[in-house]
């Protein structure tokens, strides 16, 4: 299971009580997303400057790069409380409706997995985000009124892997949108050094360099990589991360040169072996894994078609040359149909 995995970019149980410690506090300590972090600079000096509510601001890509730090790192920038709560955690209206009636002027609620809502949520959610009202009906049957309860002016930041899911109305109510992409080794790099300095490790340069070209472009995977390889040191070695000492952790991890674990070459191995390499549809290759579809689309996937090793195409999933050079295999021919 994905929960299982070293390398998995989904948070997990031991994650949080490192990652709160971990986060930066500010845009300029934010490292990497180059061009969201100057878009959002400017957008939060306007509205500061104006005194006004930031627009509403959907943050999207794949897990593990950020999306929740950089909720925090707005608010802080604003200068407001930042109030935290999950899609599948708002199952009733009137759960909703008192978390925005007790939000303050220009406060951030943070909703993670936005898409994940209910329609009946969404319907509440509409008018808040657009007039700063809630649409309460009172009674039920012939007797039923709606009630319009003002809110005050607030700034929602909605996270989600999944746009795809978010429905069109919703969408359209966000001011701000940003996609995070994938990490630059440079950027990773810098972070597995930073993260080394705050949990107090000493580690050499080019033993950061190796986690961080392991980490697979994403911070929390670099972070969990970084404490993994620690307790190695501490354990088996003086406590000081050398490149040796990197290797040897990352070995009995095994998680090797390009980021992949037994998953990932599970799932590549699957394609050229059940499926001729493909086009497979999702539904398939997770049955075929024993898998669930989500994790494949949200977790095991992005990665791999970033990196070169998957292809999507409207017929289904294709492992690459490149899938098939890493186990030494020949790719098929390029005259093959898809």
């Amino acid at each position: 299971m994905s929960d299982d995995r070293i390398v998995t970019a989904a948070r997990v149980d031991e994650d949080v009580p490192y990652e709160a410690g971990l986060r930066p506090r500010t845009l300029d300590d934010y490292i990497g997303q180059d061009r969201v972090r100057e878009n959002l600079h400017v957008s939060i000096e306007a509205a500061r400057q104006r005194g006004e509510a930031l627009d509403h601001v959907l943050l999207y890509g794949p897990p593990g790069l950020g999306k929740t730090t950089l909720a925090y790192v707005i608010a802080n920038e604003l200068g407001v409380p930042i109030r935290s709560t999950a899609g599948p955690v708002i199952e009733k209206p009137g759960d909703l409706a008192a978390m925005l009636t007790n939000l303050q002027a220009r406060e951030v609620l943070f909703i993670d997995e936005v898409h994940r809502m209910s329609p009946a949520i969404e319907e509440i959610l509409y008018p808040a985000m657009e007039d700063y009202e809630l649409d309460i009906v009172i009674g039920q049957g012939p007797s039923a009124r709606s009630v319009k309860v003002p809110v005050r002016r607030f700034t929602l930041i909605g996270a989600t892997t999944r746009t795809g899911l978010l429905t069109s109305p919703l969408r359209s109510r966000f001011g701000i949108v940003h996609r995070l992409d994938f990490y630059s080794d440079d950027n990773i790099l810098e972070i597995v050094q930073r993260s080394a300095r705050i949990i107090g490790v000493p580690i050499d340069l080019d033993a950061a360099h190796e986690i961080a070209r392991r980490a697979r472009g994403t911070p929390r995977v670099a972070n969990r990589l970084l404490r993994r390889v620690r307790d190695y040191a501490q354990v088996r070695a003086n406590g000081h991360i050398t490149l040796d000492v990197a290797h040897r952790a990352l070995r009995l991890l095994e998680v090797d040169e390009l980021g992949f674990d037994e998953i990932d070459r599970r799932l590549l191995r699957t394609i050229i072996e059940k499926f001729g390499g493909g086009p497979v549809g999702v539904a398939s290759l997770a049955a075929a894994m024993s898998e669930e579809r989500d994790a494949i689309e949200d977790i095991y996937e992005p990665f791999l078609i970033q990196i070169g090793f998957l292809d999507r195409t409207p017929r289904g999933r294709v492992a690459t040359a490149r899938a098939y050079e890493y186990f030494g295999l020949s790719a098929p021919g390029k005259d093959r149909l898809w």
